[in-house]
């Protein structure tokens, strides 16, 4: 009875094994903004980024996770996982919309490099209910679906 168990699981282990070694599974735990430009929906954001000023001074992870680390590689793992999902049931967005979390951390990450210039503004406070991205849309990445390629 034990030997089918053991079986299944170096069967099952040996699946994720090769999985994670296929698709390059090491890359998403860095910060290489390469890597997150391999999905096709993420191609006119990532060349927005490139030819930006943030390009030199942030990479992906510096805006989109936070910076404790346990918090990043949840935000990772969650991401990771609903990004998988939605290429293995081929439900894939044309564009990536932020959820709720998403823009707290974009939120409180561009107030952490620029919290000098917060500072100056509106006594210090942002406003109330707005992101810094809802009047500062382009600055990260662009025009929206603009591709200087195209």
């Amino acid at each position: 009875m034990k030997i089918p168990i053991l079986i299944c699981l170096v069967a099952i282990s040996a699946v994720v094994g090769v999985g994670l070694r296929a698709t390059n599974f090491t890359a998403y735990l860095g910060n290489d903004p390469t890597a997150c430009n391999n999905c096709h929906v993420m191609g006119t954001v990532y060349e927005g980024w490139y030819h930006s000023r943030h390009q030199s001074a942030a990479t992906c992870n510096d805006c989109h996770t936070p910076h404790a680390l346990i918090p990043k590689y949840v935000v990772k793992a969650r991401s990771g996982f609903n990004h998988v999902s939605a290429f293995a049931t081929g439900h894939i967005p044309d564009a990536i919309r932020a959820t709720e979390a998403t823009r707290a951390v974009v939120q409180e990450n561009c107030i952490r490099c620029h919290s000098e210039t917060v500072s100056q503004v509106a006594d210090g406070q942002p406003d109330a209910g707005r992101y810094c991205f809802d009047c500062h849309r382009t600055v990260p990445h662009g025009v929206r679906g603009n591709s200087l390629y195209q």
